[in-house]
């Protein structure tokens, strides 16, 4: 169940994201606990984070000058990451069925908000280019802060984010995208495998899976409709945070 979990959610981060409403939900039916099943998830899906990095290489230049906000997303990452690790597992219980359904409700209608056109200010404004480098720069630290903790949806808000950057090429900023992911998931993973949050047995029988998924998306992903993708994580996506409900997560 784990290693097919993993290649489900490999092949659908590599063709419309989502991965996380199906590892992680695996991991809780398999008996891991809720924390280091958070944890074990990201560790999972990096190498997928690391695989879409590669993809985008070629891009990436046009976004040089966006670079820095690996800074910010390394801190926040970081932050996230001890935060986790210092939340009761009773108040993340709690917590979790929340965490999934905003991200849910950010996998679903974030597109709307990455649709619009890129915005004029950016890269070449003068006076402005330093207000909006400031805002970027906190958004993502505030990005990095949610990814370490949780992360489910943090791709579109990012993508919303850069928006702001006048950037107008969306391969590159997608290529952006992914050089902030893999910093944040990377500093994460680092945490938690330090601290011992890792539930490795079920990591190791996911990760197999995880990367062969990545590597069929990759390969299938321009002979599929993207958005009945989407509309089939959604809904997926609802089913599981109702199955949490329904489980007593979320509960007081």
């Amino acid at each position: 169940m784990l290693f097919g979990a993993g290649l489900v959610g490999g092949a659908l981060n590599a063709v419309a994201g989502g991965g996380t409403f199906f590892v992680l939900p695996a991991l809780l039916i398999a008996g891991v606990a809720p924390i280091s099943a958070n944890a074990t998830s990201t560790v999972v899906l990096w190498p997928a984070a690391i695989g879409s990095l590669v993809a985008y290489r070629p891009h990436v230049g046009a976004v040089r000058a966006w670079m820095w906000l690996a800074a910010p997303s390394l801190a926040g990452g970081l932050l996230g990451a001890w935060l986790l690790l210092g939340t009761a597992e009773v108040v993340f219980v709690r917590l979790m069925p929340w965490l999934l359904l905003g991200a849910t409700g950010l996998f679903a209608f974030g597109p709307r908000a990455v649709a619009r056109p890129p915005t004029s200010v950016g890269l070449g404004a003068s006076r402005a280019a330093l207000s909006v480098r400031i805002a970027i720069g906190a958004g993502q630290a505030l990005v990095g802060i949610y990814g370490g903790y949780f992360g489910g949806g943090m791709g579109i808000v990012m993508l919303a984010l850069y928006s702001l950057t006048g950037v107008p090429s969306v391969h590159a900023l997608n290529g952006l995208k992914a050089l902030q992911i893999v910093c944040i998931n990377g500093v994460a993973v680092a945490t938690f495998v330090a601290r011992g949050a890792v539930d490795w047995p079920a990591a190791v029988a996911m990760v197999g899976g995880s990367v062969l998924g990545g590597w069929l998306g990759a390969r299938t992903a321009q002979r599929v409709d993207v958005g009945k993708v989407r509309n089939f994580i959604v809904a997926v996506a609802l089913g599981l945070t109702g199955w949490l409900f329904w489980r007593g997560y979320g509960a007081s």
